[in-house]
């Protein structure tokens, strides 16, 4: 299967606190990852690190077997890297005034020529694949919309369908449910879970609803201070373990889970041929 995600000894601090200390983590091709913690935890950093928007004070990185920044220095040629790598923002991350097609064809960017990029050229073909995304995600009917007129899990659909342009191997999303309705978050987590089903997307997604980590992903890494705290299959998340990991924050955390923990999660996803959209 091989391993997506490598990272050794990850560490990073800024002013007001130690945001990663020592981290250590595998994630193997194919598989579908949660992080959760609570904020300040160093989900959303670590998420940051691994595609190469900050720089670590030390460590190292490396994604699809390419080194993505060791030792404080980010990859020189990280623009190319990150066209591997699919990133899902907890606010879309949308141009609001531009179409959601053009939104969903920035996907492209990174494998494009700098001029192309610029002036925002893209070829009928590209367009298409770009529809075809929009229709794989289900939001075909607003492609020429406004990304600004759209509705919270509609815009995060649209961002799913640029990964899909992209053709990212890795998807990296921070809290991409957190500003969502619970249908919506349902329907972002069901498209997140086929992308790594159907093809073979290496998924790490953080989350604070540990709900969704037990239904969605058979592995959780818990994070609290900028430390692993735990690392192992969902179905271990009992409400006793999650007592013991995050003390009295768990209930405040986790609340629902612990009233009413899941049953059993789906067995682990089994990857298919990377396809194109």
């Amino acid at each position: 299967m091989g391993t997506a995600i490598q990272i050794r000894n990850l560490s990073k601090e800024f002013s007001c606190c130690k945001a990663l200390q020592g981290v250590n983590l595998n994630v193997d091709s194919g598989e579908m990852v949660a992080l959760i913690g609570a904020s300040g935890s160093g989900k959303s950093t670590l998420l940051r690190h691994i595609s190469g928007f900050i720089a670590a004070d030390a460590g190292e990185i490396v994604v699809m077997g390419n080194t993505v920044q060791q030792d404080g220095k980010v990859a020189p040629n990280i623009r190319r890297l990150r066209a591997e790598i699919g990133f899902v923002f907890q606010q879309f991350n949308l141009v609001g005034r531009l179409s959601v097609i053009t939104n969903v064809l920035t996907g492209l960017l990174y494998r494009t020529s700098l001029w192309r990029s610029m002036l925002m050229r893209f070829s009928i073909s590209e367009r298409q694949q770009a529809l075809e995304a929009l229709v794989a995600v289900g939001i075909e009917q607003s492609a020429w919309q406004r990304a600004a007129t759209l509705s919270g899990g509609q815009q995060q659909r649209a961002a799913l369908a640029r990964c899909l342009v992209q053709r990212a191997k890795v998807i990296l999303a921070d809290e991409p449910i957190a500003s969502l309705d619970p249908e919506s978050a349902r329907n972002v987590m069901e498209l997140l879970a086929q992308m790594n089903r159907e093809r073979g997307c290496t998924v790490v997604v953080s989350l604070h609803q540990v709900e969704f980590a037990l239904k969605y992903c058979a592995r959780t890494v818990a994070l609290r201070g900028g430390c692993v705290i735990y690392d192992g299959p969902s179905a271990a998340l009992t409400p006793q373990l999650l007592g013991e990991l995050y003390g009295n924050d768990a209930e405040e955390l986790f609340g629902k889970v612990l009233k009413s923990p899941p049953k059993s999660i789906p067995a682990p996803l089994v990857p298919s041929p990377w396809a194109a959209v």
